[in-house]
């Protein structure tokens, strides 16, 4: 015998599709949720770790800026410390330059030569006095010149007078100090050296 099916099958196929679908497009929501939450979470987390990076960043910079600030002022400490040190390295070294100068003059005075006034006035050393003739004040200029502790003597004025009758020439002399400088330092002197 041969049996028909009357129940409507088409029906029940139709219903089965469309809950398959249902059940694929749920699936396929919940999926694409889940992909964009974990798309969301891991970009959060980087931003996150970003930004925590950033703050350390920002952190290290301003602890490296306040170390810059206290580099700069031990660096204006240091050098006004060294130019105080050089002031007092210059004062050392001209201590003794009047003797060094008076000895000079001493020493490389001719005969017939005699001083009325020895004046200094920062670099500069008048002379004045009388010679017996216009070569002693010449042999004068000259031994002046050849000394360590003068350069470039000028005559500034050399004029005849009589003085207890005696005829005699008045001048007036200029010569420059030669000051002792940080190349003339002795060999062995490391007073004077500066350690960087």
């Amino acid at each position: 015998m041969i049996r028909i099916n009357l129940l409507p099958h088409r029906e029940a196929k139709r219903k089965a599709r469309a809950q398959r679908f249902a059940a694929i497009v749920g699936f396929t929501v919940v999926a694409g949720g889940l992909i964009v939450l974990a798309g969301y979470t891991l970009l959060e987390e980087r931003l996150n770790t970003q930004t925590a990076r950033n703050d350390f960043l920002k952190a290290e910079i301003s602890r490296l800026d306040r170390e810059i600030s206290e580099i700069e002022v031990l660096k204006a400490k240091r050098k006004d410390l060294l130019d105080r040190k050089k002031v007092i390295e210059k004062l050392q070294a001209n201590r003794s330059e009047v003797v060094r100068m008076l000895d000079q003059v001493t020493r490389q005075t001719p005969d017939g030569i005699y001083y009325k006034e020895i004046k200094q006035k920062g670099d500069v050393v008048t002379l004045i006095g009388y010679s017996l003739s216009n070569a002693r004040v010449s042999t004068l200029m000259r031994a002046l010149n050849d000394t360590p502790a003068f350069e470039m003597p000028n005559l500034e004025e050399i004029k005849a007078m009589t003085v207890e009758n005696q005829r005699l020439n008045q001048f007036t002399m200029n010569s420059k100090l030669k000051r002792q400088s940080d190349t003339e330092q002795k060999p062995g002197d490391k007073s004077k050296e500066v350690k960087k």
